[in-house]
Formats: C-alpha cells, structure tokens, sequence
C-alpha cells in the first residue's frame, strides 16, 4: 500500500433486510436495464433497528423516518455519552449539529396513506440536522452538507470554522448514509463503475481521482468544543 492510501474491505453481500430482490436484481452483464453487475458492498446490516420510544417518536412516525435520520439520533447519544455528557444538560445551549448525508431514496418505499404528515420531514436531509437539534433540544447552528461521497468531511470542515469563529460552544458532526433502494447499483452498473467481485476499497487520501471500487454505508458522529483564550 502506498504512501497517502487506506484500504477498507467492502465485500459483504447486499443486504437482505431492506426488500429488495436480490435473486432478480444480479446479473453480470453491465448493460443489463435494472439490474446491479455486483453482490458486494459495505452495509449496516440491522439498520433498521431503533427504539423510538427513547427518541420520542410514535411507531408510526419511526416507520416514516428515514434510517438516516434515526441513525444520526442515535450515534449523537453516543457520542455524548462516550464524551462523559449528560445529553440532557444541553437542553437550550448554543450546541450545533453539523451532519453530512447524501442519500434520500427512503421517499420512494413511503406509497401508503399512512405516511401522511410523515413522508416529507421523515425522507428530507435538510431535517435530518435539524430532528438531532430538536430531540436534544439544541439551538446552535443545525446545517445538512450534500458534497456528495465528502459530505462528512465538510460537515466536520464547517462544525470546526464554526466553533472557531464563535457560532457554537459544542459541535457535533459526522454523517451517515443508507441506501434504502438499489438504485445506486443498476445506476452505477449501467455506467461500468461496480465491480463484479468483492475488493477493497481503495482510499486515495491525496487526490481525489474518481469514484472508489465498491460502495458502502455507515454512521458516526465526533464532538468539538470551542478551546478559551486568553
């Protein structure tokens, strides 16, 4: 591995938590309409998973909510709690909520009328900040980033300039994508940009040159504080 690189493997097989028809949705052919030419990728394989009552949501609200949205809830407790911080003693504090996201296809499973009041604040990325912001009571800046496969790393770009320049005391940031359809595979199948076997992907930390070899998903979240000077 050369200088300025990381390698991460990414060869677990689709998912089969999220309906999609695996059996139908393989085939090698690249041109193949609809179809993904791999079976390979990085997934959250109990995304799904979430206790909504601790988050103040009915079950019927959970179901409308994007995994994102639920995930970044989530990883923001834990971040909090790792930090030895009582989320709920941030209540009504300049605490901001940066969060980097990219994907908002859960819309398109949201067909029935009992998503009605749900679908749009649940499937929105510009809610997603702002549900963390709302649940925990924080009223710093509450900002979604969508630079595409970098809207992590803006995310926390832009947490730092604003503990720096004063606009928060706290910072959390982070991101999190979950790819609730398919779509990213037959698309990038179609443009010849997924591979046919399980590799790693290879990070090229000095020069963005093109999209990786594989695709995953993932969520976290880090916390900044604004250092006192003198």
């Amino acid at each position: 591995m050369g200088p300025g690189r990381r390698a991460v493997r990414c060869d677990h097989p689709l998912p089969a938590d999220r309906g999609w028809d695996l059996e139908s949705l393989f085939n090698a052919e690249q041109d193949a309409p609809g179809r993904s030419a791999t079976r390979w990728g990085g997934f959250l394989h109990d995304a799904a998973e979430f206790d909504a009552g601790f988050f103040g949501l009915s079950p019927r609200e959970a179901l409308a909510t994007d995994a994102q949205q639920r995930l970044l809830l989530q990883t923001a407790w834990e971040a909090l709690e790792r930090a030895g911080i009582d989320p709920a003693s941030l209540r009504g504090s300049a605490t901001g909520v940066f969060a980097g996201l990219m994907y908002s296809d859960y819309r398109d499973l949201l067909t029935g009328p009992e998503f009605d009041g749900f679908r749009g604040n649940g499937s929105a990325p510009s809610i997603a900040s702002g549900r963390v912001s709302y649940v925990f009571g924080l009223e710093g800046p509450a900002v979604t980033v969508d630079t595409a496969c970098s809207s992590s790393l803006v995310a926390l770009h832009w947490a730092a300039q604003a503990l720096q320049d004063g606009e928060c005391s706290l910072a959390l940031a982070g991101g999190v994508t979950v790819m609730a359809t398919p779509h990213t595979f037959t698309e990038f199948s179609r443009q010849a940009a997924c591979p046919r076997w399980p590799v790693p992907v290879v990070l090229r930390l000095r020069r963005g040159d093109g999209w990786s070899r594989a695709w995953a998903a993932g969520a976290g979240a880090a916390l900044g504080c604004a250092a006192a000077g003198s």
